[in-house]
């Protein structure tokens, strides 16, 4: 039988079995009530060649391998093999005809696409550090990272050009020459991460539909295994997919949540460089938003595939930055509000958040909210953690990404550092000083639980000592009013 033959030969056998597949473009999946079966269509395409049967085996047992990293969907390789009457059967004695990747079933209203509302704040901060941890483990590929965004650079500007009549010709003539010189400006840039750790084996498709929570925790899976172009990325790129998918749902707030919990996770293992790194983010964006736009024209949304055009265009004219330093007692809800502030401010998806109670803990080795000793708050201490908020600042303002500062803020020294650092790096300095009564603030200290801040009532009350009669100098904000509401006002009097 012709390899057309046995391949839908095959397909009827499963739909019998099991019932109609789910077609992509190179894969059909069959669902059956516990569990699931991946098929390889043959297929011959420009990014994929699984045309014979040792092709489609090998990226089979690549997606098996390469899945479980990040989850335990992916269970084992089946084959299909000729039954002696002549049909087929699983793992008979007869000659294989193809092969199928078994996998368990799972709620697909937990994948995040169909329920984005899921990825609140908690969630969006466990997503953040789950995504560090597997660039974290992942095998190095120095050859990558250049190398593969060289390759999509040009692969989107063939696809946009041949989608031009249906995407408009000038604003794709514009997206590609803007992506290009991007693209030359950050190269040395990205060949320094390739070479210093940056460049690894990655999902390669880290979209919502390709992010489930089960048990309360966020899983990766369907990463891609079929060319090493496509998955031998610098990290960051692969985040990129999952920010700019976020921001064009209208998800910022989110987004730069994943962002700033990645970035505190990733600084445990990565260099220094990280940092330097984020000049290149509006560049990576862009290219995510550019291979939306084929896929989804190919698909026949065109409408959709156009504002994903736009989105890639404007990603490559990023507002300036700004540092922005939240202060406050503690209690005042210095981080909600932070966290309520950071996507209103440009770039795209919004200002990293630097806390002085995640560094302090990442610095001694802990978990960030891990209980620490009152022993360990000494003054060396103390300046060793503002020495790293102020150089994280300083690093990434240079780099283009605008910072939000979550600290207490107490000392008047500090105060002045922040602003010194945006005069040092040219940017504008905004400074936000949290208020609410004391009785406010002690009931929120002693309620809280599971937070990366390790004061008490006691460390609050000599706060308070400290700043009585005290003359701030930043804008005060009302800290018993809703986050929200505060941070849209406050954001509201940015200039």
């Amino acid at each position: 039988m012709s390899g057309d033959g046995a391949e839908a030969e095959v397909v009827r056998w499963l739909s019998g079995e099991i019932g109609p597949p789910i077609e992509t473009a190179i894969s059909r999946v069959f669902l059956g009530e516990t569990l699931a079966y991946k098929l390889k269509r043959h297929v011959s395409l420009g990014y994929v060649e699984f045309g014979t049967a040792e092709r489609r085996l090998w990226a089979l047992e690549r997606e098996l391998a390469f899945n479980a990293r990040t989850c335990d969907i992916y269970r084992r390789l089946r084959p299909i093999t000729r039954a002696a009457g002549g049909g087929l059967e699983w793992e008979g004695p007869g000659e294989v005809v193809d092969y199928a990747l078994e996998m368990r079933r799972f709620d697909d209203e937990a994948v995040l696409s169909k329920s984005p509302e899921r990825l609140d704040g908690d969630m969006a901060e466990a997503l953040g550090r789950t995504i560090a941890g597997v660039h974290r483990e992942a095998p190095l590929k120095p050859q990558g990272g250049l190398t593969a965004l060289a390759f999509t650079v040009g692969s989107n500007a063939q696809l946009l050009r041949e989608l031009a009549p249906e995407l408009g010709a000038a604003r794709v003539e514009e997206l590609v020459a803007r992506t290009e010189a991007e693209f030359e400006r950050q190269s040395a840039l990205l060949a320094h991460r390739s070479a210093t750790g940056f460049a690894r084996q990655c999902h390669g498709d880290l979209h919502l539909g390709n992010i489930l929570v089960e048990d309360g925790r966020p899983v990766l899976f369907d990463c891609i295994e079929f060319n090493d172009l496509l998955s031998d990325l610098d990290v960051q790129y692969d985040l990129a997919f999952l920010l700019m998918d976020l921001e064009f749902r209208g998800r910022r707030g989110a987004a730069v949540r994943v962002l700033s919990a990645y970035l505190d996770e990733a600084a445990r293992s990565f260099p220094p460089e990280l940092w330097d790194g984020l000049a290149a983010l509006p560049l990576m964006l862009s290219v995510r938003a550019g291979v939306r736009a084929h896929v989804l024209a190919h698909s026949a949304d065109a409408e959709t595939a156009r504002r994903y055009v736009d989105a890639a265009i404007a990603h490559l004219s990023p507002a300036p930055p700004r540092l922005v330093a939240v202060g406050g007692l503690s209690g005042s809800g210095k981080s909600t509000f932070a966290r309520a502030l950071a996507g209103r401010i440009a770039p795209s998806p919004g200002a990293v958040i630097l806390r002085t109670d995640e560094i302090r803990k990442r610095l001694l080795g802990a978990p960030p909210t891990q209980r620490m000793d009152p022993a360990i708050y000494t003054p060396e201490a103390y300046a060793r953690t503002y020495d790293a908020l102020m150089g994280h600042a300083g690093a990434m303002l240079r780099a283009g990404r605008s910072v939000l500062l979550d600290a207490t803020f107490i000392d008047p020294a500090l105060r002045a550092r922040a602003e010194a650092v945006a005069r040092d790096c040219g940017v504008p300095f905004h400074g936000a000083w949290l208020e609410a009564p004391a009785e406010v603030l002690e009931a929120r200290v002693a309620a809280r639980t599971g937070d990366a801040s390790d004061a008490t009532v006691e460390v609050l009350r000599d706060q308070l000592r400290r700043v009585e009669g005290m003359d701030i100098g930043w804008r005060r904000v009302d800290a018993t009013q809703p986050a929200a509401a505060a941070a849209e006002g406050w954001a509201a009097g940015l200039s």
